[in-house]
């Protein structure tokens, strides 16, 4: 199946509310434990950027797995960063996570260069991937974690709708129709791999995990 991209942005209010309010504890839980599994052992302290925070479930998860980092996450869509700042008023992690809106890889960020960067589902939103791998390498330094997981697309139509059904039976029309259409707009390991090799970045791992996720990890 060809890549079909989707908008870069999810900025429609009842789109980032529907999404905020979904039940994505299931993999986003398994972020946060393929990090450990990666990386085992890391105790992560300091300076994280998080690309894509969407409404900052991630990482909210991230920083309580790991109390003593402090989280910058990054945003193109207001809408999703106003459900992300409700979140963190919720959870009290407001002194902890700092909401910042731009667009990557030209979002002026507050600190020069982070230990741990991260990004859950925010590649296959993208029109130009290699956005995202410049970002990394201009906010990264030596030793730099990188932690990215994102959907893969599958082979057919048929194959991405199975994977809604299989997985957001229960979720709302909108939730099922943006799980199809960013299934369509992921990228494969293949393609990744690739992106990777232009972007200098060959040295990082890329691997499958589930029967719709990847993860692209390693150091700078």
């Amino acid at each position: 199946m060809q890549r079909i991209p989707e908008p870069e942005l999810m900025n429609d209010p009842a789109q980032a509310a529907a999404y905020a309010a979904a039940n994505f504890a299931e993999p986003h839980n398994m972020f946060v434990e393929k990090f450990r599994e990666v990386f085992p052992g890391t105790d992560v302290t300091g300076k994280v950027l998080d690309l894509g925070c969407g409404p900052a479930d991630v990482s909210v998860r991230f920083a309580r797995a790991f109390p003593e980092c402090q989280i910058d996450g990054v945003d193109g869509a207001s809408a999703m960063l106003q459900e992300g700042e409700r979140l963190l008023n919720k959870e009290n992690l407001t002194d902890r996570i700092h909401l910042i809106q731009g667009m990557i890889p030209d979002v002026d960020l507050p600190d020069k260069d982070y230990g741990v960067i991260i990004s859950n589902s925010l590649l296959h939103h993208l029109h130009d991937p290699a956005g995202l791998w410049e970002c990394i390498k201009k906010y990264g330094r030596e030793n730099t974690i990188v932690f990215i997981m994102d959907l893969m697309r599958p082979l057919s139509a048929q194959m991405a709708r199975e994977l809604v059904n299989t997985y957001s039976g229960d979720e709302l029309l909108v939730l099922k129709q943006d799980f199809y259409n960013s299934l369509c707009a992921a990228f494969t390991p293949e393609e990744v791999v690739s992106q990777l090799i232009t972007a200098g970045l060959e040295h990082l791992n890329v691997a499958i995990i589930s029967d719709r996720h990847m993860l692209v990890y390693g150091g700078i």
